[in-house]
């Protein structure tokens, strides 16, 4: 019997390394530190491995792994809010190869992310740098999928205005 568990153990765990690298950087968007970060994963994946008998096998691990971290986030939350600690708010630069101009266009796009609401910057980082679907977004995210729509067309075009670029014609990009 143990033999039989083993392949499927193995077969979990390197799934769940694999995703290890997306849980980081989601884990940074909501963060906003690279300790803190890591903290939020190592919790995850304590608690992803601990509730290995609640995956179902066949559904999406990345998205069960992200709504994890976001339940892990959440409690560090209101366990920080009862902190008298305060947290450094500083995130390092973002490495960005190229000149000059690059590197100042790729700060102010990172300026302007992080001024977007908590709801908008989790909604944007979630299709377009982690390209989930929109309704598995929703589903990490705990929102109907128009909810997850306007999200996500408020956070572009908040980030647009933030760093000048015109408005895309023809409104919503967000229409499949």
């Amino acid at each position: 019997m143990h033999q039989e568990k083993a392949p499927a153990a193995d077969a979990f765990a390197t799934a769940i390394a694999d995703e290890i690298p997306r849980l980081r950087r989601f884990a940074r968007v909501l963060t906003r530190s690279g300790d803190a970060a890591d903290d939020l994963v190592q919790e995850t994946l304590l608690r992803a491995i601990a509730a290995r008998d609640q995956f179902e096998a066949g559904t999406n691990l990345r998205a069960w792994l992200f709504t994890i971290l976001r339940h892990a986030r959440a409690a560090a939350a209101r366990r920080a809010a009862r902190s008298p600690i305060m947290p450094s708010d500083t995130l390092p630069e973002s490495p960005v190869s190229g000149g000059q101009e690059e590197r100042q266009a790729m700060r102010d796009v990172a300026n302007a992310f992080r001024r977007l609401a908590h709801i908008h910057r989790e909604a944007l980082w979630l299709v377009v740098v982690e390209g989930l679907d929109y309704a598995e977004a929703a589903r990490i995210l705990n929102v109907p999928p128009g909810t997850l729509r306007s999200r996500l067309s408020r956070a572009r075009e908040a980030l647009r205005e933030s760093i000048g670029a015109p408005p895309t014609p023809g409104g919503s990009e967000d229409e499949d």
